[in-house]
């Protein structure tokens, strides 16, 4: 079992003596912190700071009705399903910073909770701008009401509930699996979808908090593929073939699941957005994150990315004017650092 991090202890360090059940006397001094990467981490989470206020929704409103009918229900479903999962990833990174010994790596998982409140609501503003509130109430209960997204989002929450439960070395290691899936993989066909209709000048106004949340989202997967190979340095009798079997055999189940939901929800029924390149996007981004995490890659091929246009809905020269133009955007220029060159 893991142990809960003590409120204090007047006798440990400040840096940590180990990642999870160690001491620490939970003191934050990031001139004394245990990892090196800890504090440039949090500068980038600071930098990222932004609010769904900040976005003009004004055109988007006036655009809504114009979607065609499988626009709507595209866009309104991932809505959802967003909501949901954002719901959910805000709780788990709590229950993990509660057994995480570091005081640095349990402040950098307060502020990706708090970044996760942010999606959540930018979620509720777009749907208060363009639906009535009963819309907006039956959107948000889509996960109660639509079949298709119980068996994806069970997959996501039977896996933190192991270590919810039962918080051990273990089951934190494959619930942050199912975090790199959530963050790294389920959202995917999802920001597909947003960024497709803004190169047609559909709801540019969402895609670009689209954009936003895309940016944590990096981040967050950055931060948890941190924690999930300094836990193996600290605990080597972790690393074994039957982890590395599973994350495997995770990643290709879950892929499975997005390219069923992504065939359901916009199969070839979306402009511009083909369902075999999404299919190869979701099995090339799952190569990607199972590998990120030392993984085998679960799918033979599909080591590019088959929608390069993306990438130009992210890479955005520091403080120009994005192509939304929205406002301007202080963005950290792109680098292998930040993983843009992943998408």
């Amino acid at each position: 079992m893991i142990k809960k991090r003590s409120i204090i202890d007047v006798d440990a360090p400040n840096a940590s003596t180990g990642l999870i059940n160690g001491r620490s006397s939970n003191i934050l001094n990031w001139d004394d912190v245990r990892f090196p990467w800890a504090y440039p981490k949090y500068k980038r989470m600071l930098g990222n700071f932004w609010t769904p206020f900040e976005i003009n929704m004004s055109k988007d409103i006036k655009k809504f009705p114009a979607l065609t009918e499988d626009e709507k229900d595209a866009f309104l479903k991932t809505i959802g399903l967003l909501a949901l999962l954002d719901s959910i990833q805000t709780d788990y990174a709590g229950k993990v910073a509660d057994y995480l010994t570091d005081s640095s790596l349990n402040a950098l998982m307060i502020i990706l909770a708090q970044q996760e409140v942010v999606h959540n609501h930018s979620y509720s503003y777009v749907l208060s701008s363009i639906v009535p509130k009963s819309k907006q109430d039956e959107v948000f209960d889509y996960w109660r009401t639509e079949p298709s997204l119980r068996e994806r989002n069970d997959f996501i929450t039977d896996g933190y509930k192991g270590f919810a439960e039962e918080p051990t070395v273990d089951n934190l290691l494959r619930s942050i699996v199912y975090d790199v899936i959530l963050e790294g993989l389920f959202f995917y066909s999802g920001f597909a979808f947003f960024y497709n209709l803004a190169r047609n000048q559909k709801m540019v106004g969402t895609s670009t908090m689209i954009n936003y949340i895309n940016r944590d989202e990096q981040l967050h997967v950055g931060l948890f593929e941190k924690i999930f190979k300094e836990i193996l340095t600290e605990n080597p009798e972790y690393d074994t073939q039957q982890l590395k079997d599973f994350g495997t055999a995770a990643f290709y189940k879950a892929a499975e699941l997005e390219i069923e939901w992504a065939s359901h929800i916009i199969g070839n029924k979306i402009d511009g957005l083909l369902m075999p390149d999404l299919e190869a996007y979701i099995k090339f981004m799952a190569n990607k994150r199972a590998e990120q995490l030392g993984f085998e890659a679960p799918f033979e091929g599909h080591r590019s990315n088959p929608l390069r246009w993306i990438i130009a809905y992210q890479e955005v020269d520091l403080g120009k004017t994005d192509f939304f133009e929205q406002k301007s955007r202080q963005y950290t220029k792109t680098s292998d650092a930040n993983g843009f060159d992943e998408l």
